[in-house]
């Protein structure tokens, strides 16, 4: 079973409200209120081919009674409204003041139920997604908070280095190749991501940090080479910055060393 008719049936009933959700607006009684909502700490989530991701979703909720619990978590990418999140309705909140707590709901992205979760090219799915909320307070207030949060969910991302020769007088050049690939959730492989511009970085031995010392764009499947002249012994390494709907990935440092 395919598209948001899967996803609901995963997430219960209630998911059906995501799926015709078009604008942000919020409904309940009460005071009861979203102020603040925190996704994966502020940072991206990055879902490769196996490894099943959980990342937490905070939200700060204010009521005069005091705050009794999340009711519903829903999240999916804000553009067509698609998602393979899911979340089992367990939530653990942390009382902040007689008025205010912080609640916690922890989502789940499993790589193996992607591919059967939507009608489209899964990748679509990636960027941008959005938070919705319902909430409830100690005397009955509830509140259905919809577009609290944006964050964006990312392919996450491969890149090797290889330096040859690894060994060579100063003056002498050398070539430095590598491949740049990201996951691809149809099929749950990594495939070479062309036409993205990569950095070649540079760490003299000794020193503490790395420079850039050109930009290369990857070519077919992925793949980057260039040419350098040899000035010092230190590590090569490539650095891709990453784009809305791919991780940023840096790849580990190959040798240099001088004969």
């Amino acid at each position: 079973m395919r598209g948001r008719t899967a996803w609901a049936a995963a997430g219960g009933a209630a998911a059906l409200l995501l799926t015709t959700a078009t604008g942000a607006h919020a409904e309940g009684r009460g005071d009861i209120r979203v102020v603040k909502t925190v996704v994966n700490g502020g940072g991206n989530v990055i879902v490769g081919t196996t490894k099943t991701i959980r990342y937490p979703i905070d939200i700060t909720i204010k009521d005069n009674s005091g705050v009794k619990k999340l009711s519903d978590v829903f999240t999916f990418n804000r553009t067509n409204a698609y998602t393979f999140a899911t979340w089992n309705g367990d939530s653990s909140c942390t009382k902040k003041s007689a008025t205010t707590s912080v609640c916690r709901a922890t989502m789940t992205i499993a790589p193996d139920w992607i591919p059967d979760s939507d009608t489209i090219d899964t990748n679509r799915v990636a960027g941008v997604w959005r938070v919705d909320a319902t909430v409830k307070a100690n005397d009955g207030d509830y509140w259905i908070s919809d577009d609290i949060a944006e964050y964006k969910v990312k392919r996450a991302a491969r890149l090797t280095t290889v330096i040859a020769p690894e060994k060579v007088t100063k003056g002498a050049k050398v070539t430095v190749t590598g491949k740049l690939s990201r996951a691809n959730w149809e099929d749950l492989k990594y495939h070479g991501f062309t036409g993205q511009r990569v950095k070649l970085q540079f760490r003299k031995k000794g020193a503490a940090h790395y420079n850039t010392v050109k930009t290369v764009t990857t070519g077919d499947a992925g793949k980057l080479t260039t040419h350098v002249t040899v000035t010092s012994a230190g590590s090569w390494r490539w650095y891709f910055p990453g784009t809305t709907t791919t991780s940023l990935k840096v790849s580990a440092g190959d040798a240099l060393n001088l004969k």
